[in-house]
């Protein structure tokens, strides 16, 4: 069988079941081969949570964990790849002479914790899920009958996905050049092939004031407490005329040193949220108009600062979910409705800015509990055994959909398009080519 080619039926013992089924059981197999190895890795990365940019121990415990997968040395690692804490490791099997270029597939994991609870958004089982599929599609292309098909697997290890943007700094390095499908799956409540992920922006705003003694001659004083709290009004007032799909929350993170101090300085942190990158800049525009509105009030001089990186909304790419979701099906899992998909809410990824360069899937999955994300439930939740079976579930259900991917060339074109299509949406096309 090779990719592009009508897949044949097999006879004999598994009369009726397609090449392509048999390979997928193949990659099933191999996870479950491999699944204390991958519980291990999982448990290694949660029982010592890392913040972003921190994850030292998480990405040597993934490095070495594909330099010591048998047979030795058959993954290519890369560690401390474009980042301190990111890494990149390849598989491909044997060259054919004269083949095409092979078609390049990412895997994603994510590592990093949340301060204070730990794996309260299962990053830990993020990683295991990248690692577990990469490993189940390499497993079945080993026992492809015939010719390889020209495939490269890719896992790229990427830090501080909450808070900073670790993949948007390997975009800018070029990590994701190249690549033709990525894939990666998040832990939540239900299992979701998408959800609308949104575009955030945040925001440090500083106001600067004058000092003065509170009781004895305040008139000297510029307050700038008296800035941040009319910044925060300002905002809560803007609330009635903001769209239903919008959304501004954050907190006053110094508002002076002693009660009878005119306050000289005061910082606000802010997030926006839009359903999209066309939307983002227009509740930026309002949100900085109320900071300025109130250090005018004031009199104070006011600062506004924005984060190192935006995060992009997620593109859906329907084609490759309802692959997804086929495969899926297969193996049990239950999926929530489309309609549920999209009137449903989330938060916001750094995938969403590698969805805007790479086609690609972000499915979501039922851990096993109904503990909500960022919570010490959840991340009580995050390092159960019983995490371990949908995790393992769903990487099977990723390696599936791969194997799809690289054995009907139909799909890939589908899959392509209608990522064309969400770009030229976001008036993105011309952007990324």
């Amino acid at each position: 069988m090779r990719p592009g080619e009508e897949q044949p039926v097999v006879r004999g013992a598994c009369d009726g079941v397609s090449e392509l089924e048999l390979l997928k059981l193949r990659a099933a197999e191999r996870i479950d081969e491999a699944a204390e190895r991958l519980g291990a890795l999982s448990r290694a990365i949660w029982s010592e949570p890392e913040l972003a940019y921190e994850e030292h121990r998480a990405h040597g415990v993934l490095t070495r964990f594909f330099q010591c997968e048998p047979p030795a040395a058959s993954w290519t690692v890369q560690p401390h790849y474009q980042l301190a804490t990111a890494f990149r490791a390849e598989w491909e099997p044997p060259a054919v002479p004269a083949a095409p270029r092979p078609l390049h597939l990412g895997f994603l994991c994510e590592y990093d914790a949340l301060p204070g609870i730990g794996h309260a958004c299962g990053h830990n089982l993020i990683a295991e899920v990248g690692a577990a599929a990469a490993l189940g599609v390499k497993g079945a292309l080993e026992g492809f009958l015939g010719p390889p098909p020209p495939v490269k697997v890719i896992v790229l290890g990427t830090p501080a996905e909450e808070d900073g943007g670790g993949k948007i700094d390997l975009i800018e390095a070029g990590a994701f050049k190249n690549l033709d499908v990525v894939f990666m799956a998040h832990p939540s409540q239900e299992n979701a092939a998408y959800l609308p992920d949104v575009a955030e922006h945040d925001v440090t705003v500083k106001y600067y004031g004058k000092a003065s003694h509170a009781a004895a001659y305040p008139w000297e004083g510029v307050n700038a407490l008296d800035a941040a709290v009319l910044a925060y009004n300002n905002l809560s007032v803007l609330r009635q005329q903001m769209k239903p799909t919008w959304r501004v929350h954050g907190i006053i993170k110094n508002g002076g040193v002693k009660p009878n101090i005119i306050p000289s300085y005061s910082e606000l942190i802010y997030y926006f949220r839009a359903p999209s990158m066309r939307e983002l800049p227009i509740l930026t525009k309002k949100a900085e108009d109320c900071f300025r509105a109130a250090a005018l009030a004031t009199g104070c001089t006011v600062e506004i600062k924005g984060g190192a990186h935006d995060y992009y909304n997620v593109l859906p790419n329907k084609s490759l979910w309802k692959a997804y979701v086929e495969n899926g099906e297969k193996l049990g899992i239950e999926f929530i409705s489309e309609d549920a998909v999209l009137n449903g809410s989330s938060g916001s990824t750094d995938f969403g800015n590698v969805s805007f360069v790479v086609p690609g899937i972000h499915p979501y999955f039922y851990i096993g509990s109904d503990a909500l994300n960022h919570t010490e439930q959840y991340t009580e939740a995050a390092g159960s055994q019983e995490a371990q079976f949908y995790t393992l579930r769903t990487a099977k259900a990723l390696a599936m959909t791969a194997l799809d991917v690289i054995f009907k060339p139909e799909l890939l074109e589908r899959i392509r398009d209608d990522f064309k299509l969400k770009l030229q949406e976001e008036e993105f096309l011309n952007k990324v080519e």
